[in-house]
């Protein structure tokens, strides 16, 4: 009787690739991007502000803003091209999140954006001119009705509970709210108006979290007294004698410092208190203050003048519109594209970073881990081969 003689060496390869196939398919499947909600100001609006009444300093849906040829005209951004939100939506798998007041959005559940330039936590922050955090959360209710409405309640549940809330606001609340007005000042130290900010900024996460939102990142402060228009207005500014790179307005640039201090103790305290509660924050105030004095390391040739403004460091916010304006050859080579606003290349870096990590300088998540999910298993993790 002959004996058959079996190749256990291929079978066993055959057996271990259909399970590693059916692995990857499993974590491919698992991979499936979520929603994302945007609230804020300037920094993250795609066009709110063209829908509302408010001064033409508070648009951007005007030349030479999105020069740079990505989108075919201007959008709304505050940017010679796209947003930080626009390259977090291209790394999630997501496509350009539209801005809420625009007509005709059939769909909420890949998300929405509410944000709005010139817009402060505090509703005392440029009233009547702006869609302020409060009336974002509003807004943000009516899409949940509508979600439920059109998904059932459980699976509108799912995508708000899966979606990731990602947040830039406070510079308007120093810049304008107060340093732009001396009864606030008169009315409140820095100390208790940034307590103000901070406690309601700390209130409507906490409402989103109520309402099932589980998955937050957030746009900390910038050295706000090195934007170019600060610097304009900054006495020290303008002294020949000043070193290049100097003339940050501190006292602005302290405030921001100070609440993105509160801000990070908040998160990691709601952290410990609210069960399920995830984020992803940094220091985006070093990050950004070490573009401005030191452009050439990041790419950048120019880190304290405006690519689009007029008078000292471009920092009069004069910008396009009916107003006359000077712009450089090539956005790509500054920090700022305008008096306020940075330019595409910087919100592309800092998507990058935020979305990359590592964890250490984001953490305690990277968006990444928001989208996909923190516990990344290996094969050999799931199968003791």
């Amino acid at each position: 009787m002959t004996m058959r003689k079996v190749d256990f060496s291929s079978s066993y390869f055959f057996v271990m690739t259909t399970l590693l196939v059916l692995i990857l398919l499993f974590i491919s499947t698992e991979a499936a991007a979520t929603g994302l909600f945007i609230f804020g100001d300037s920094t993250v609006d795609a066009g709110n502000n063209n829908y509302i009444e408010t001064i033409p300093e508070n648009r951007a849906n005007y030349e030479p803003y999105a020069q740079n040829g990505f989108f075919q005209e201007p959008t709304g951004r505050f940017s010679d091209g796209r947003i930080i939100v626009d390259f977090i939506a291209e790394y999630a798998k997501l496509p350009l999140i539209p801005p809420y007041l625009q007509p005709h959005i059939a769909d909420f559940s890949n998300g929405v954006n509410f944000a709005s330039g010139g817009a402060g936590v505090l509703s005392t922050t440029h009233p009547g001119l702006v869609i302020d955090l409060e009336r974002q959360l509003k807004y943000f209710e009516q899409v949940r009705k509508s979600l439920t409405e059109k998904l059932g309640v459980a699976k509108a549940e799912e995508v708000i509970s899966e979606a990731v809330y990602f947040i830039s606001i406070g510079s308007n609340d120093y810049m304008g709210g107060y340093f732009g007005n001396e009864t606030m000042q008169q009315l409140h130290g820095p100390e208790e108006y940034l307590g103000m900010v901070v406690g309601n900024l700390t209130q409507a996460i906490q409402e989103l979290y109520e309402k099932g939102a589980r998955k937050f990142g957030f746009l900390s402060l910038s050295p706000l007294g090195c934007l170019p228009a600060l610097r304009a207005l900054n006495p020290r500014a303008n002294n020949d004698n000043e070193e290049a790179g100097g003339g940050c307005f501190d006292a602005a640039s302290d405030l921001a410092l100070a609440h993105n201090n509160a801000l990070s103790m908040v998160l990691t305290s709601l952290q410990h208190i609210l069960q399920g509660f995830k984020y992803c924050n940094s220091n985006f105030y070093d990050w950004l203050l070490d573009r401005v004095n030191n452009p050439t390391k990041y790419g950048f040739k120019e880190g304290v003048k405006a690519c689009c403004g007029t008078g000292p460091y471009g920092g009069e916010n004069t910008c396009g519109g009916t107003k006359e304006y000077e712009i450089c050859d090539n956005a790509k080579d500054y920090v700022w594209f305008d008096s306020f606003h940075p330019t595409e290349g910087i919100h592309e870096q800092f998507a990058k970073a935020l979305w990359d990590g590592p964890s250490s300088s984001v953490g305690p998540y990277t968006l990444q881990d928001l989208f996909f999910g923190k516990e990344k298993q290996t094969i050999a993790d799931i199968v003791d081969i």
